[in-house]
């Protein structure tokens, strides 16, 4: 390596406890402890130079820059890779191969425990055998990370000398003083992150990673994840240098910003600005959303989160017709799926607010409380049967236990029925929901999770049982007992996730509504086999192109599943089913491709499937509308996928945009959805729709909109 230049760059070291003794490379055994950092340093930096091999792609375009390791080294003394921010895939292909052949060490340890310990080692290229470095710690807080040590190199030929030190950063947790959290305390937090299919995938491919993580339960907080990626470190590679206050809070920061020793709170403005055209006689699409975002923190175990949306928009008309299918309902003319209520604005648009609001209280490391009014979602997949976030906001209880080889979540909901026949006193009928999801790692690839849940409502034998608060108590005994199958409704479900390699992972999901076992395998299409069946799978890094996700997923739904003999107890809440937005009676096959570079991302899917739908006027259901009873089906027997009106459907969908701020995710982004929806029969209920939409926006992505149905 003596033809290769080099400024390398010393380690930068970010502590998650005050360590009592740092880890000991090999050959340091000996040193005073004094001195463990020292030796640390130098022991793994000159091992790192000596097997680190420029690529030849790097090489021939004279490249210069860095390659920044995150890293672990864990309680069990290994040198684990978290995340690697690097020019071309093969320089992050390389630092993963130099750091996996790292010999095996003496961890770090706190009060005598082994701990994992974090660090960030920023390797520069091209090369240099002898490092030099200036270490400035007082930079301008907006272009890096404010407690992060800057290194700054000056001429390469003569480089000024400096200490080659490990430099320990106390986290905020520790010393609970928020005025040194600098620009982002949210990543030292017990707030949520919010719920992006896009934002998940990414974090997901370094759970995975991991020997002990559950991935199923969402959404994750952002102390939850931290020991696995660094969303800080990721933050910050993107952040632009602006000067201006106006420049900062666009493109960098939050808007409003204010810290105490024991407290911190942010307030930004949210937006959903779009416009667009699909091929109806619809003049134009849109949606004019504004809101707030407050969040905050007291002291380090209890976060807070509210938001305020007001909008009016304008969909695809097979959108809008969708949005005033189930009328007349309660108090409104409508409803935008996956927001809420809605009144009419203009010509054919809907005028809707949406609030949402939540507590969040980690009391030690085994627990999560949240109360509050918002989304969650169980599952691996795009869509999931036990829980999805498809349908508008409700009022839920959260408590989330984790240890030893498990993760146990309880969640109690309030939702609502707000068809105008289910109430007779104007208001909506409330109902309650228990569901509780217990994920267990066998094996460090395999994970089993077993769920349940019931559905009662006013309604019902007496709401919402006492019994059904007890977090480990069987729902199914509790429902017999109250008086059978009219007093509540019980699934039950099974899912797993086989992760083959740090690249590939299955997962599965089965549910149960009910189940005749005697009548499973006679061949007769029992009505009583309400049953739902998800297989998939993902490819991070596809083909070796970093930072491109594949995913592959099928999804069957036996007729009749998620409705009920009692409509009002079906999985349901504002119209809108609360796990498969297709309802029941029909299969499903998607692919999602998903790639990101820098600020710039993009998104493509596809989806085709055949479900059945029920005839315009026609008293028996056909098993999809989980709305109507199923003792309305027209035979106990022959029943099969896609019965009665069977509609093929096609969507394919485009996404590509620029993130401006990445504190909000405010998208700059442009979109194009194709749907083909052909029924046998086209009527009221299943009409006949070839659609084209254009959609060109700025919106701050913070949750999942589906409009693929």
């Amino acid at each position: 390596m003596k033809n290769l230049l080099i400024p390398f760059l010393f380690i930068s070291f970010i502590s998650f406890a005050q360590i009592e003794k740092p880890p000991v490379y090999a050959g340091c055994e000996n040193e005073s402890i004094q001195n463990l950092e020292n030796c640390f340093n130098t022991k793994l930096e000159s091992a790192i130079l000596k097997e680190f091999r420029v690529p030849q792609i790097a090489i021939q375009d004279n490249y210069k820059g860095q390659v920044k390791v995150v890293f672990l080294v864990t309680k069990n003394g290994k040198f684990e890779v978290l995340y690697v921010n690097a020019m071309y895939p093969e320089l992050e292909e390389e630092a993963k191969r130099v750091f996996y052949k790292l010999p095996t060490i003496q961890p770090a340890t706190y009060n005598g425990r082994a701990i994992d310990q974090r660090y960030i080692f920023p390797i520069s290229i091209p090369l240099v055998e002898a490092p030099e470095v200036i270490v400035e710690k007082n930079v301008e807080p907006t272009t890096l990370h404010p407690t992060t040590p800057v290194v700054i190199a000056t001429k390469p030929e003569k480089i000024i000398p400096a200490n080659n030190t490990i430099i320990q950063v106390q986290n905020i947790q520790d010393t609970l003083d928020y005025r040194n959290a600098g620009l982002f305390p949210e990543f030292n937090s017990e707030l949520n992150i919010p719920l992006t299919h896009q934002k998940y995938d990414e974090i997901i491919y370094y759970l995975d990673r991991g020997e002990n993580t559950h991935t199923a339960s969402k959404p994750y907080l952002f102390n939850e994840i931290r020991p696995y990626v660094d969303l800080e470190v990721k933050r910050n590679s993107l952040l632009k240098d602006k000067k201006t206050w106006a420049g900062r809070k666009l493109f960098n920061e939050h808007l409003f910003l204010v810290k105490g020793k024991h407290y911190w709170f942010t307030a930004n403005l949210v937006w959903d600005l779009q416009m667009g055209k699909d091929n109806s006689d619809v003049d134009y699409t849109y949606n004019n959303g504004r809101g707030i975002q407050i969040q905050g923190a007291l002291g380090k175990k209890f976060s807070f989160s509210t938001s305020f949306y007001e909008s009016q928009g304008r969909f695809a008309e097979y959108v809008n017709l969708e949005n005033r299918r189930l009328n007349p309902i309660i108090g409104a003319s409508g409803i935008v799926l996956g927001r809420g209520k809605a009144k009419g604005f203009k010509e054919g648009g809907f005028d809707y607010p949406v609030a949402e609001a939540y507590l969040s209280y980690t009391p030690n490391e085994f627990f999560n409380f949240q109360f509050g009014n918002g989304k969650n979602f169980i599952g691996d997949g795009y869509r999931s049967f036990f829980l999805s976030d498809v349908a508008s906001p409700y009022p839920f209880l959260k408590i989330s236990t984790q240890f030893w080889k498990i993760k146990y979540t309880n969640l109690w909901m309030w939702m609502d029925d707000i068809r105008a026949g289910s109430s007779d006193d104007g208001t909506n009928l409330r109902k309650y929901v228990a569901m509780h999801h217990l994920s267990w790692n066998v094996t460090k690839k395999l994970n089993i999770g077993l769920f349940e849940s019931v559905i009662t409502s006013e309604n019902s034998y007496n709401g919402f049982d006492i019994s059904f608060f007890n977090p480990i108590i069987f729902y199914r005994a509790v429902e017999f007992s109250n008086g059978g199958d009219f007093s509540g409704n019980v699934q039950v479900g099974l899912n797993t996730k086989y992760r083959l390699n740090d690249n590939i992972s299955f997962y599965s999901q089965l549910l149960l509504d009910e189940l005749t076992v005697g009548e499973l395998f006679s061949g007769e299409g029992y009505i009583g086999n309400k049953y739902a069946i998800q297989v998939g799978a993902k490819y991070y890094n596809a083909f070796k192109v970093n930072n491109l996700m594949l995913q592959g997923e099928f999804n069957l739904v036996r007729p009749y599943t998620f409705s009920h003999a009692e409509p009002t107890l079906n999985s349901g809440h504002y119209n809108q089913a609360i796990s498969h937005l297709w309802g029941g009676n029909f299969w499903e096959a998607i692919g999602i491709a998903r790639y990101s570079k820098n600020r710039w991302f993009g998104n493509a899917k596809l989806i085709i499937g055949k479900k059945g739908f029920d005839f315009q006027g026609d008293a028996i259901s056909y098993g999809g509308d989980i709305y109507r009873s199923y003792l309305d089906g027209f035979s106990d027997y022959g029943n099969d996928i896609a019965q009665g009106n069977t509609t093929n459907i096609f969507i394919g969908d485009l996404q590509a945009g620029y993130v401006l701020n990445p504190t909000t995710n405010l998208q700059l982004f442009g979109g194009f959805t194709y749907r083909n929806f052909t029924p046998s029969v086209s009527d009221n209920v299943a009409t006949e729709n070839n659609t084209t939409w254009f959609t060109i926006g700025v919106k701050s992505d913070l949750f999942n909109w589906y409009f693929d149905f």
